[in-house]
Parts: C-alpha cells; structure tokens; sequence
C-alpha cells in the first residue's frame, strides 16, 4: 500500500511538474515574428502593402490619423475582406485633450428595409449576399471624417497609395483564390464579374496570384473626390472645408447619385437620400477599468462592450494562480463570455434609435457580481441567457416577458458545423498607428468583403452588414431593422490607457469571435506579462455558444476550440465539464497592438502570425 501511495504521489508529482513546464513554456515561448521596435512611429494593419501605406505617410510628416486613414483606403482597396463600400469605425488617443474620441462609420439601413419588407422575401433574417444585404456605404466617410478633424495632410496626399493600389498592384493568392471559388455569386452582378473575373470563360476565371489586378472605375471614384477637394483649396476653402467638399459629392453628389442608380437597378434599395441623410458620428466611447487601467470600446452599436462586461467579471478573480489555459481558466473565460455575449444578444442595438440600452446597469460593477454568481465551476451552462441590468442603474426592466421566452423555439446549428464556424470567424482588417507626437489610431474597418456586388461604374463593392439586424423583436429589440438604423455590428476596436497614457491599442480580424480573442491578449499581457508579440500569437480558445452575428444567428452550445497543442489531460478535463472540443494549430484571427514603453519613449508593435498582417516601424 506504501509503494502504491508513493507511486501515485510520483505520478501526481510528475504530472504537476509536466504541467508546470508546460504552462511556463506556453507562456514564454519564443513568438514566430519578432516584436516590431519604434521610437518615431508604428503602422500595423492587414497587408504588407497597406502597411507600407502608412509609412509613407508618415514619412511625408502626416500624423497617425492621416496614416490610419492610409491604410484603411489601401486595405479596402485591395479587398482585405472589405471594400469601400463597407463600414469603418475607430478611437482615436488625442494627445491635446488626453481623451479617447470614438468613431462611428456604420452604414444604416435604406429606405424600405423594414421587417415586414424581409419578411415577405420568405427569410428569417436580411439576406447575406447581394444588393439586399447592403447599407449605406460608411469607409469613405469615416476616412474624411476623420481626416478632417484630427489629421494634418490633405486627401490627395492620404488617398494616394490606394490611388496607386488601384491603377494596378500585384494580387495576393488568398484574395485571387476567394475570387474564383466565389465565382458563381460574382456572376449574378454584371459589373462585379466584370471587375473580378479578369479570365472570362477561361477555366480559372479570377486574377492569378501575382497578377496586376486594376480597378480603373474605383480610380475615377476616388479622382472624383481629390477634384472635389482640390477645387474647393483653389477657391479659397481651408484644409477642412476642401476636405467635407469631398464627402458632400460622394453623399450628396454625382457619385451618391450613380450609386444610388446602381443599387436600384440591380434590385437594392439605397437611396440618393438615404446617402445623403447618413452622417459619421463623433463619439465618447464606454469604458471601464480592469486592475487600475482603463479599457475603452464603442459603445452598443458594436459588440465592444462585451470585453469590459467580461473584465468586471474577472477582476475579481484570481487569473493568474488557476495558471494559464489550464482547463478551470479556459472554463472561468468561457463562462464569463457566455453571460456578456448573452447580454450583446439581447440589449445591444442603435443608440440613435429607441429603446435605450441599458448600458450603465451592463457595465455596472455590482451588476458584474451578479452575474459572476451565476458561473457553475464544474460544468457549461449551455442555456446562458441574458441577464438583467436594469436594476443596477435604477430602473425596471421593460422586457421581462422577453427575456422569460428567451431562446425557446430556435432551430439548433446547422448539421454543416464548418458553415456556422466559419460565420463565427468572417473576417475583416484592423489597422493600428501611433507616433511621437502622442495621436493613436485603433481601426476595425470591414464589410464589402467578397463576394461583394459592386455599385456600377463606381467601383464601390457594397456592404453586407444587413444580416446584422434581426427581424423579431423576441431575439433582441434594440436591433430589428428600420431605414435609417445602424446594425449591431461585430467591429471592436480597442484602446487602454495607464496613468493616465496610452497602454495598448489593438484589434483583429474575425467576427463574432473578435472580443474572445481581444480579451484574451488582454489578459496575456497584463495577467500574464506577455509582450505584445507574444500576446498575439498566443493561444485562443473560441466559443460558439452566443448567436452569431451572420446567416442565420446560429449557436452551438458547448463547442470550444483550442489550440492544437493544449495538453491531453486539458482537453479530458473539458469533456469532462461538457465541452465539444475541437482542436485547430491557430485559434484567432490576427491581433495587431502597439505597446506603449514610456519608460523608454518607444513603441513595441505587435502583429500576430496568423494571416497577412504586417507592421513597419521607425
């Protein structure tokens, strides 16, 4: 009986010993790419060539505004699963004031596009593909926008690299392999298949890698707008005035009025008016603190707040002594996402537009005790609902009776599992820029992605953020559809702030998994003592078990992946607590941050290895 005591104690030892080597080397594995160093500048987004973009701008003097603003044209105009016709939305650092602006560059839903309206097309939700999934275009204005009222350059200058990007550049394989296996869709618009599908009737009818891919219609667009811009200098008007000169002939001229005819003609519903109504909305964002630092997001026309939700859960907890993506961490994180997306599911929605959200009581500190008590140790709670907020800011929650039917009678996930996981990841770009002079730049830009159906001879592939919105106001009533109303969207950029400066700014690719992967690279740095680098390419998990954002709003309860590598013993335990548990070698979509080392004066850039994403910096 001793032998077998002391055997079983030499088994358990040896199994802590494995399992804390094991923790200490995931922690402090040597990343794939190295940390990018900068004392003058960073600019990080989705591709090689945007990224470029920025530091060329930043050579000529422009601030990180201007550079951010680069790089979001160079990114929609190289189709980095988003167009120009898709949405852009931000926070800004400024330097003078020490607060962070938000954004908001959301499109809204056209005239006519009601839920009587969807309802009589014989769908559940808005369409995912086609000119019914558009609203109004929101990336050309949130570039001016923002150009306008913190940037120095002018829009000639920003908008040059995309200008040259779209006379010609040489396609990457990822881009030009989506083409083709879209194909068939790229065909039911005319002037997509003619935009994308350079090999007409060839056996690969799309672009081959490395080919000079043009787009001689968005080059006139984009002309149409530095014209306006310029004409507008040479009568006199200040750098600003030029600028909104610009923004009022997309909006309110010619080019609202060819792609407002386009949209109609091929069955849409966007109006001249509904162009010229829209507006970008400067705003203050929400925020919270996790251990002393600030977290800021945008607010409920995102799912942004999710994240600082899910840090007032955790920060009462002791992350660091259950070790890291042990099996009780990645259960802890997995709960508490289950609570803040059930919430997103049902209280997020348009802040311009009635009912108001209840997000005093969601950010509530108190509030986050509440639900924390909820967590089951042991096991996934695979009925997480939402909760209720209302009490927590004094009020009574009007949707008592909802929330009671909450959830009862939806179809279960499709048998194709891929299908509903591969909504959960739908991509986008996220570009990250800062500079000496103190201005910081967080963009989660997307919609438009391919197979994106493209507005005529303007070149502007439109959005598909319309499957966002929900029809039934038994899901969520801050989000059923109405012309002029924003969809709850996915986007989350993100910036933290420490003593008063900035501490990270970051961001990813993906959809619905975005403020997984956020939260936890937040973690990894300030629980784990991760570098930005590191962080990023740091093991995810991901959850399914909130509604996606896309298609249908499926869910599957209990479906975890994780990275390829977790431990064995790990993934018993997760079944073991009632997990499905898929395994994958990268587990998020790229994270790209810039750390800010105010002990040094210098920045620490961050692009993670999962996708195309790169940074240069100075």
């Amino acid at each position: 009986m001793r032998l077998l005591l002391r055997s079983q104690a030499a088994w358990i030892g040896g199994a802590l010993l494995c399992l804390a080597l094991w923790q200490a080397g995931a922690a402090d594995s040597r990343p794939n790419k190295p940390v990018l160093h900068g004392r003058h500048w960073v600019a990080i987004t989705g591709k090689p060539l945007a990224a470029t973009a920025g530091a060329m701008i930043f050579q000529q003097g422009g601030n990180a505004v201007d550079a951010a603003c680069a790089m979001v044209a160079a990114t929609a105009t190289m189709w980095d699963v988003l167009s120009w016709g898709g949405e852009t939305q931000a926070l800004i650092y400024n330097p003078h004031t020490g607060k962070v602006i938000g954004i908001n560059g959301l499109g809204v839903a056209p005239t006519g596009a009601t839920p009587a309206f969807f309802k009589k097309q014989g769908v559940a939700y808005p369409p995912e593909f086609g000119p019914l999934s558009a609203v109004t275009p929101g990336t050309p204005g949130g570039i001016m926008v923002m150009l306008a009222e913190f940037g120095t350059l002018s829009l000639a200058q920003v908008l040059a690299p995309a200008m040259h990007l779209a006379e010609g550049y040489p396609i990457e394989a990822n881009i030009a392999d989506d083409i083709e296996a879209e194909k068939a869709r790229l065909k039911q618009s005319p002037d997509s298949a003619r935009v994308f599908l350079t090999h007409p009737g060839e056996t690969r009818e799309a672009p081959h890698p490395g080919e000079i891919f043009r787009q001689p219609d968005l080059h006139a667009t984009l002309q149409k707008l530095v014209d306006a811009e310029q004409s507008a200098l040479a009568a006199g008007k200040d750098r600003k005035t030029a600028i909104y000169a610009a923004y009022d002939r997309f909006y309110k001229g010619d080019i609202a009025a060819d792609l407002a005819r386009s949209v109609q003609g091929q069955g849409g519903l966007i109006t001249e008016q509904d162009l010229a109504r829209w507006q970008v909305r400067l705003e203050e964002p929400v925020m919270t603190t996790y251990r002393g630092i600030e977290v800021y997001k945008l607010t409920t026309w995102v799912q942004g707040p999710v994240m600082l939700q899910a840090l007032n859960m955790l920060e009462t907890l002791d992350l660091k002594t259950m070790g890291y993506n042990t099996a009780r961490y990645i259960h802890t994180l997995y709960q508490v996402m289950n609570l803040a997306f059930a919430d997103r599911d049902f209280y997020y929605g348009d802040p311009y537009f009635p009912p108001v959200e209840p997000v005093q009581g969601l950010l509530s500190k108190e509030y986050a005790k509440s639900r924390s008590a909820e967590i089951n140790a042991e096991r996934n709670e695979a009925t997480a609902a939402p909760g209720d907020p209302y009490p927590f800011q004094g009020g009574e929650n009007p949707y008592q009776d909802l929330l009671k039917d909450w959830g009862k009678g939806r179809p279960g996930a499709k048998t194709d599992l891929a299908a509903v996981e591969q909504a959960f990841h739908r991509g986008t770009t996220s570009v990250q820029a800062a500079e000496a002079s103190g201005w910081v730049v967080s963009v989660t830009p997307s919609g438009g992605w391919i197979p994106a159906v493209i507005a005529g001879r303007t070149g502007i592939g439109l959005s598909q953020r319309m499957q966002s919105f929900v029809l039934d106001p038994k899901e969520n009533p801050f989000n059923v559809v109405e012309p002029g109303k924003r969809p709850r969207a996915t986007l989350t950029p993100s910036l933290a702030l420490k003593d008063g400066k900035p501490f990270l700014s970051f961001a990813v690719q993906g959809g619905d998994t975005q403020d997984q992967n956020l939260l936890q690279f937040f973690l990894n740095v300030v629980e784990f003592g991760m570098n930005v680098q590191e962080a990023a390419e740091a093991a995810n998990i991901n959850s399914y078990q909130m509604r996606a954002s896309f298609g249908q709003h499926e869910s599957i309860p209990g479906r975890i992946t994780v990275q390829s590598d977790t431990p064995p013993w790990t993934l018993a335990e997760l079944k073991r607590m009632g997990y499905t548990v898929e395994t994958r070698e990268r587990t998020s979509g790229p994270i790209n941050a810039i750390f800010f080392d105010w002990e040094h004066g210098t920045f620490w850039g961050g692009s993670s290895d999962h996708g195309e994403d790169y940074g240069v910096a100075w």
